[in-house]
């Protein structure tokens, strides 16, 4: 198991970031978001290390959360259940806030099992916040993180997610930093079937966000299958990409890592004709090796 040392812990805390990695290991890992920590764990042995190793961290640090939350990991998507309350006082609300670079998130521990923000894409966000867009494309937008610092720098927003639930809470996150909602659209539809809608109506972008899930279905019964469908949604997403457009390839599916995501890419700029410079961030500092997604920028030419 290895945890953040002090000095990386006050460092976070220097930038205004209170949601990061504590620790990790091959079978869990713990969170610490604003006052509270979530341990997620794929096996008991795996919870009682956790358990252990933040007894210890909290001795050693003089920092204690408020309330632990446990998160059991299952091998079937179909069978996560939203995080256990374990320890702390049961009439707080489930709901708080996390702060990254000073960006308020909003954050749900019974709307399922994520909590709503997805803690190894802050490099990510940094990126967008640097190429400073002047229209984003979010898609799989869950609950529109990117779209709130893409926001923060002056961009139209454009948000698209299969869950109504998902961008009521992006519309929360633009309110929770002050953002007007003018300039920000929020679209329920199917990603594969809105870009080429797009594309016909001459919309383009100068950034887009391709982190789709491994697994989901439409609510017309379309299957998307990561490892299948990716490479339709990079060429739905050059053909709305306006010329020097950073597009982000991520996925957790671990059947693409890095590599598959730029040879995948590759062939798709070459088949639109386009041409393209890849650009891969690594991962934040509180995630080991092996750990968070698989994320690859392509910035189309």
């Amino acid at each position: 198991m290895v945890w953040l040392d002090q000095s990386q812990f006050d460092a976070f805390a220097a930038a205004g970031t209170n949601a990061h990695r504590l620790g990790s290991s091959s079978g869990g890992w713990a969170e610490r978001l604003a006052e509270d920590v979530l341990l997620s764990y794929k096996s008991e042995s795996t919870l009682a290390d956790l358990l252990t190793g933040m007894e210890a961290y909290c001795a050693t640090s003089g920092w204690n959360p408020a309330r632990v939350f446990t998160r059991f990991m299952p091998t079937q998507n179909a069978d996560r259940v939203s995080p256990e309350l374990r320890s702390g006082d049961a009439t707080l609300p489930l709901t708080t806030t996390v702060t990254e670079t000073r960006i308020r998130y909003g954050l749900d521990f019974g709307a399922g099992y994520s909590h709503g923000l997805f803690l190894d894409q802050r490099l990510n966000r940094a990126k967008i916040q640097a190429l400073r867009p002047k229209r984003l494309l979010n898609t799989f937008a869950y609950t529109c993180s990117f779209s709130v610092v893409a926001a923060q720098v002056g961009a139209e927003t454009l948000s698209v997610d299969l869950s109504r639930k998902s961008l009521e809470r992006g519309k929360q996150n633009l309110a929770l930093n002050d953002l007007p909602a003018v300039g920000h659209r929020f679209v329920v539809d199917d990603t594969l079937e809105l870009l080429p809608k797009l594309a016909t109506r001459g919309e383009r972008f100068d950034a887009i966000i391709l982190d789709p899930p491994t697994f989901s279905r439409s609510a017309n019964g379309r299957r998307w299958q990561a490892e299948h469908d990716y490479e339709e949604l990079i060429n739905g997403a050059i053909d709305v990409a306006a010329t020097k457009c950073a597009v982000l390839l991520s996925t957790n599916c671990t059947k693409l890592d890095v590599m598959a995501l730029e040879k995948m890419a590759r062939l798709c700029i070459k088949t639109k004709r386009r041409a393209a410079d890849y650009l891969k961030l690594g991962t934040p500092i509180d995630f080991p090796p092996g750990h968070g997604a698989s994320a690859l920028w392509m910035m189309v030419r």
